[in-house]
C-alpha cells in the first residue's frame, strides 16, 4: 500500500512539473506527503527521535528548516557564490573578452565543418570559466555565430552546435559538479581532475566528430537562408582585452592551492571566489569611477540572491523530496528489490542515468533532476557496493547532456530565439551528437568510476 501510493505521489510531482508547475513547490509538497504517509504507514518518521521536537507533525518543517539551514551554509554559499561571480564577470565585459580570444584563432579556418567542431570544444572550455548555459550561449551568438555561418555553415547547424556548448557542466564553477563533489565527500577539486575530466575529454571528441558529420548531412538535405543578423543586444562596456584573464582567476587559485600543486595552503570554492572578486573590482577601479565601481557590487549580491530564490531552494526541495521518498521505504523496497535480482552496478547506474536523461529532457533542466536524486545516491550506491561517485559522475554528465536535448531548455530557447529558428527544430539536430555522448559519458564513467 505504502509503494503504490508512494508512486502516485511521484507521478503526481512529475506531471505537475511538466505542466510548469513551480518545481521547488512541487518537490517540498509532495516530499512533505510522503513524510506524511510515513508516519501513517509507520515506516518512517521525519526525524530521528534524539532530534525530534517533540511533535511529529512539527518535525516535517523542523526537518525542512534544519535541511536549509545545512545547505544554504555549505552547497548553497558555493552556487550564490559562484553565481554572483559569473553575473559579474558578464557585467564588466570580461566574460565578453575571454569568448573574443578564445575564437579569435578558428577565423584563420577556411573548413566551415571543421571549424564548427572545433567552436563546440572552446565553447566547452569556456563553460569551465562562465557556467552559465544561457549566458555561454548568448556570448557565442554574438561572436561564433556568424563566422560559422559566413564560412558556410547553415544557421541551424551553427546554433545547435552552440546549444550544446555547455552540455557536460565542467568545472568547479558548476552548481551540480559541486553537488556530486559534496554527495561523494570530496573537494571538488579533485572530482574535476580525477574524475570528471577524464570522461569529459572522451565525450567531447566524441560530441565535435558526432556534430561534424550530422550537422553536415542535415545542411545536404536540407536549403535555407543563412541570415547573419543577430538580434543579441552587445555590452555596452569595451573592457581591455587582459580582462579575459579575470574569469580564470577562481579556477587557477583552486588548482594551485590544492594537493597537486600547494598542498601547505588551503582554498575552497566560495574563497577563490571572493578573491577574484577583489582582484575584479581593484582592475575596475584604474578604468571607471570609484563610486561607480563600489556601486557594482550590488551586481554580484544581487545575483547571489536570485541563486538563492531558483537554485539553492530547488535543492533543498530535491532533498526534502528524496527524505520524503526514504521515510515512505520506496526507496529500500526497489534497492533490495534490485539486489533480489543480481542487479550489477553497472546496469543499476545505467538505470539511474536513463532515469535522470528522461526527467531533464521532460523537465527542460540539468538542476531540479539532479538535485532531486542526488541525495539517495550514496545509500544506493552502498548497497549494490560501488563508491558514491561512480553513480554521481554519470548522472551529474546525463543531466546537462540529456538538457540540451529538450526544447523547453533555457539555453535552447534563448539561442534559438537570437537565430531566429524553432527550438523543436533544433533539439532535432542536437539529439543525435547527445546521445552518443549519453553513451560515451556512461560507458567511459563505468570504466573510471566502477
Amino acid at each position: 500500500m505504502t509503494t503504490l501510493f508512494s508512486l502516485i505521489v511521484i507521478f503526481a510531482v512529475g506531471y505537475l512539473i511538466v505542466k510548469r508547475y513551480n518545481p521547488q513547490t512541487t518537490l517540498f509538497i509532495g516530499g512533505m506527503i510522503l513524510m506524511v504517509a510515513g508516519i501513517f504507514f509507520e515506516t518512517g518518521m521525519p526525524l530521528p527521535e534524539s532530534a525530534s521536537s517533540g511533535s511529529v507533525a512539527l518535525d516535517i518543517f523542523t526537518f525542512v528548516k534544519q535541511t536549509t539551514s545545512k545547505t544554504v551554509a555549505g552547497l548553497g554559499l558555493i552556487i550564490m557564490a559562484v553565481g554572483g561571480f559569473a553575473h559579474y564577470m558578464d557585467h564588466i565585459g570580461a566574460s565578453r573578452a575571454l569568448v573574443s580570444i578564445a575564437i579569435k584563432p578558428l577565423e584563420y579556418f577556411k573548413a566551415p565543418y571543421l571549424v564548427m567542431a572545433l567552436g563546440y570544444l572552446i565553447g566547452q572550455f569556456l563553460n569551465i570559466f562562465i557556467p552559465s548555459a544561457s549566458g555561454l550561449g548568448l556570448l557565442l551568438m554574438v561572436t561564433l555565430y556568424p563566422i560559422l555561418v559566413r564560412l558556410g555553415v547553415s544557421k541551424m547547424s551553427a546554433t545547435a552546435v552552440i546549444a550544446t556548448a555547455a552540455c557536460l557542466d565542467l568545472g568547479p564553477a558548476s552548481g551540480n559538479a559541486n553537488l556530486a563533489a559534496r554527495t561523494a565527500d570530496m573537494p571538488v577539486t579533485e572530482y574535476f581532475i580525477s574524475y570528471q575530466l577524464p570522461v569529459a575529454l572522451i565525450t567531447m571528441v566524441t560530441i565535435a566528430i558526432l556534430h561534424l558529420f550530422v550537422q553536415r548531412w542535415f545542411d545536404r538535405r536540407e536549403v535555407e537562408n543563412n541570415d547573419t543578423e543577430i538580434s543579441a543586444s552587445e555590452s555596452e562596456c569595451n573592457p581591455p582585452i587582459w580582462y579575459a584573464l579575470l574569469p580564470v582567476i577562481p579556477l587557477a587559485l583552486l588548482l594551485i592551492f590544492s594537493p597537486m600543486a600547494i598542498e601547505s595552503v588551503k582554498i575552497d570554492v566560495v574563497t577563490a571566489m571572493f578573491v577574484s572578486i577583489a582582484v575584479a573590482m581593484l582592475c575596475e577601479t584604474f578604468r571607471r569611477k570609484p563610486k561607480s565601481v563600489f556601486s557594482d557590487i550590488l551586481v554580484y549580491f544581487d545575483s547571489m540572491g536570485r541563486q538563492f530564490a531558483r537554485v539553492v531552494t530547488l535543492v533543498v526541495a530535491g532533498q526534502t523530496f528524496a527524505h520524503g521518498l526514504k521515510t515512505t521505504g520506496l526507496l529500500n523496497t526497489v534497492i533490495d528489490g534490485a539486489l533480489a535480482a543480481s542487479v550489477s552496478p553497472a546496469l543499476m547506474v545505467i538505470l539511474m542515468v536513463l532515469i535522470i536523461a528522461l526527467a531533464a529532457i521532460i523537465m527542460g533542466s540539468g538542476n531540479a533532476p539532479f538535485f532531486s536524486f542526488a541525495a539517495i545516491v550514496p545509500d544506493i550506491a552502498g548497497k549494490v557496493g560501488i563508491p558514491a561517485v561512480a553513480m554521481l559522475m554519470p548522472m551529474q554528465l546525463a543531466s546537462g547532456i540529456a538538457r540540451s536535448m529538450s526544447p523547453i531548455t533555457g539555453a535552447v530557447v534563448a539561442v534559438a530565439g537570437v537565430a531566429g529558428v524553432s527550438p523543436f527544430e533544433l533539439v532535432k539536430r542536437t539529439a543525435i551528437p547527445m546521445v552518443g555522448a549519453l553513451i560515451v559519458s556512461t560507458a567511459a564513467s563505468l570504466v573510471i568510476g566502477v
